[in-house]
């Protein structure tokens, strides 16, 4: 199965709940006159509820609202109006990840129980998959569950791993595994964070000092920080965001649980209010249900009328 035919399947509860509340709003093309509804103030109206219960959030949705008023005179339909709208919103904010530093040193970081630790081993297996070979380091050093639980993925995927005992200093552990990726011609990178210390002071203040030792173990580390998010926690996912976009460098976004979720919308309000990339999205709990986030591939599997 292709990335598309992937990314559509894991999407499948929101397209169904968005397209079938999309096609009541618009009236389809009348095959005699080939004339469809014109877009009135009832159907703008309908469209920005539509828009919000799906998570897109407020600020997004006064901004494809606009620009549907704006352009509902030239003729054109609302599916196209809004399609257009949305991916104006993703290639804004499509900035490239930062290659040619080797290792490339890439911090993943988010709260527990949003599938961070898992995005880690998936993402080693995405990156082997592609000819790379990559090296996980377990810097989850406060919570034993979670190295034993990255050392299973790293078996999995068949890629090194680098811990050290339960309660080490994870910033320790980063310099460690940067110091033996380079020797072992390991690259990239990928850092497993903590998700929870006991209390979130605590949490922001560790993020920093790894960021800090990374930089001293490789030049211009960390070069990527991966905020791994629950699609389904919706809106309350941006505040978790914008925490650590704060003190941790945020430069892209994992969705996960993308497939667990009617309301797939809040792909567009991370683009929108946090001016960060969605690299990657989680469709599902295998190993290989981890894929690249392509904006064309989002809008046109929620709003193709054919699959």
């Amino acid at each position: 199965m292709g990335f598309l035919d992937r990314l559509r399947e894991g999407l499948s509860r929101t397209k169904q709940e968005i397209v079938s509340r999309f096609d009541e709003i618009v009236e389809r093309a009348d095959a005699e006159t080939g004339r469809s509804k014109p877009i009135d103030v009832d159907t703008v109206e309908a469209l920005e509820e539509l828009l919000i219960s799906a998570d897109v959030g407020v600020a997004a949705t006064e901004r494809i609202v606009g620009a549907v008023r704006a352009r509902a005179h030239r003729g054109e339909s609302l599916r196209d109006l809004v399609k257009a709208e949305l991916l104006a919103i993703f290639r804004a904010v499509d900035t490239p990840s930062q290659n040619g530093h080797v290792p490339q040193v890439t911090l993943i970081v988010g709260v527990n129980g949003t599938g961070k630790t898992t995005t880690v081993g998936k993402l080693a297996n995405l990156l082997k998959a592609s000819g790379k070979k990559p090296l996980v380091c377990a810097a989850d050093t406060f919570r034993a569950a979670a190295v034993e639980q990255l050392a299973i993925w790293a078996d999995r995927a068949d890629v090194d791993i680098v811990r050290a005992k339960d309660g080490s200093d994870p910033a320790a552990v980063v310099f460690d595994a940067i110091q033996s990726g380079r020797a072992r011609g390991r690259d990239p990178i990928l850092v497993d964070t903590a998700g929870r210390l006991h209390n979130r002071a605590n949490l922001m203040s560790e993020l920093d000092k790894i960021r800090r030792v990374a930089g001293r173990a490789a030049a211009g580390a960390p070069h990527e920080v991966l905020l791994v998010l629950d699609a389904t926690v919706g809106q309350n996912g941006l505040t978790q965001a914008r925490e650590f976009t704060s003190v941790a460098g945020v430069t892209g976004i994992v969705l996960t649980k993308l497939d667990g979720t009617a309301k797939g919308g809040i792909a567009v309000a991370i683009a929108h209010d946090l001016k960060l990339p969605i690299r990657y999205v989680g469709v599902g709990e295998g190993i290989d249900d981890l894929i690249p986030f392509s904006a064309d591939d989002y809008v046109d599997a929620l709003f193709q009328q054919k699959w």
